[in-house]
């Protein structure tokens, strides 16, 4: 095997694997500790009601719980296209996951607010770098007739974890402090860094290259101004932003540009290589893997808040009304791989479309005296609709790619769900807000005008989920890529 200190930039040759090397574990590891890892993205969302007595800080403050853990996955997560192809596999993951058992035992034992916002920075720098690892490292060890089986259980981190982690939340702070939350999840951070101590092997070939420290700058204010901006979009319509969106959602419109340029002109140097995106299918298929999240995340930030405040449900229950839906698309991820392996993406997707379409129209007739097993009903369909599309999508867009571009390619998808992901959450919120506001104005009880903000907000999802119906038309299977 050639030394990394003699392997060539441009040599994309794939990586001789090891005779002994046991793919199953290794997708199960990576699985298991992706998933322990991407669940608290959103486990705090119920706690911070409970965080801002404990620790006396207003609504603005305290979510910058949620908000820090976005902006630091949205600037490392560039970054990791540059790490998995200088690094081994071995070193990213024991990187990720000490990072997050750090973060995790300092968050659990966190003595002040300003601690367990640096806890979860320290957190989601683990976590940003152990998505993009996983998808890699399965584009690597897995031939392309058995992808959609793989992808189809790494669905299972991406939509089910986040779905979730409201559920696991709500059960924990019904019975426990908030700390709890954190303590329950280090033993099986522990156990996952234990076993990828003794289990992960190297199976990518490191290729010694400079990074460019430009690019990272511009990258940081790129993405971070926008998810910033995207994420403080509902708090301004609230009157409660601490500066006005349109700062830094400017400033990561300009730096985004200027990103994109040096990008195209670094080509083989470039720290995001953005020549995947000649790959039509690659294009295609990530615009729908966009679309997908902004609905995910839209509605999760949005059926806790009108159980709650609508129809008048606790935390707990309201979380575990989410939990059917969770579960539906972790059952349903696996069965969808193996179903695209035989018959590729569109005959998945396009129906996938259509039922995540009407979910969210339905989702507009929400109203107080909507029953709760109607809104358990539309969740679960909506679930089922984008597990239709989540796996084959991701399936073909980084299928489609050669194998040079693995790493970037999975760099991308991931930085492009955080952006959407707040994307959705913004516009979700933002048009809720203002729709709330107005029903006031109007002389509406505050039930009443959160339900009329609630049903213009899904009305929005309802026409960005109409146009991505049109758009899964055009998904077709990717054609199996030379290795160079």
């Amino acid at each position: 095997m050639t030394s990394p200190a003699t392997t060539a930039p441009t040599d994309h040759s794939a990586p001789s694997l090891p005779p002994d090397l046991r793919v199953g574990p290794l997708i199960a590891l990576l699985v298991g500790s992706a998933f322990v890892l991407i669940l608290n993205e959103t486990i705090m969302s119920v706690a911070l009601p409970e965080l801002m007595r404990e620790f006396s800080v207003a609504a603005t403050s305290a979510q910058w719980l949620t908000t820090a853990f976005l902006l630091t996955m949205a600037i490392v997560i560039p970054v990791t296209g540059y790490l998995l192809r200088r690094f081994t596999l071995r070193q990213v993951f024991l990187a990720a996951m000490i990072s997050f058992v750090i973060g995790t035992a300092l968050a659990g034992a966190a003595p002040t607010f300003e601690v367990l916002v640096l806890a979860r920075v320290i957190q989601a720098v683990g976590t940003a770098l152990v998505m993009p690892l996983l998808m890699t490292t399965i584009l690597t060890v897995v031939e392309p007739a058995r992808r959609g089986r793989m992808m189809g259980t790494m669905s299972i981190v991406i939509s089910v974890a986040p779905a979730i982690g409201p559920t696991v939340s709500g059960v924990i702070l019904d019975r426990l402090d908030w700390r709890w939350m954190f303590w329950i999840v280090l033993p099986f951070a522990l156990l996952a860094l234990g076993l990828g101590a003794a289990w992960v092997r190297n199976v990518t070939e490191p290729v010694r290259s400079r990074i460019d420290v430009p690019s990272v700058a511009l990258s940081a204010f790129a993405f971070g101004g926008l998810i910033y901006g995207l994420s403080s979009i509902g708090e301004s319509a609230a009157g409660h932003a601490p500066v006005a969106p349109w700062i830094p959602l400017t400033i990561g419109a300009a730096a985004l540009g200027l990103f994109v340029w040096r990008q195209l002109a670094l080509r083989d140097r470039a720290l995001l290589d953005l020549r995947a995106f000649a790959s039509s299918t690659f294009a295609i298929a990530v615009v729908l893997v966009a679309v997908s999240m902004m609905a995910l995340f839209g509605s999760l930030i949005l059926l806790p808040i009108y159980l709650q405040s609508v129809l008048g449900l606790s935390t707990l229950d309201s979380g575990l009304m989410l939990l059917p839906g969770g579960l539906a698309m972790g059952l349903l991820a696996p069965v969808v791989g193996r179903v695209y392996d035989r018959v590729g993406p569109r005959p998945l997707v396009v129906p996938g479309a259509a039922i995540s379409s009407v979910a969210l129209w339905s989702m507009t007739t929400f109203g107080t005296g909507t029953s709760q097993g109607t809104v358990v009903a539309v969740h679960v369909l909506l679930s089922v609709g984008l597990a239709l599309m989540l796996t084959p999508l991701m399936t073909s867009a980084l299928g489609s790619l050669p194998q040079h571009l693995y790493a970037h390619g999975s760099a991308i998808v991931s930085t492009l769900q955080q952006v959407a992901g707040a994307a959705g959450t913004a516009i979700f919120i933002t048009v809720m807000t203002r729709g709330q506001v107005a029903g006031a104005e109007d002389g509406l009880s505050l039930v009443d005008a959160t339900a009329d903000g609630i049903h213009a907000a899904f009305l929005y999802g309802g026409v960005i989920s109409a146009i991505a119906v049109v758009i899964a038309f055009a998904v077709r299977r990717p054609a199996v890529p030379t290795p160079s």
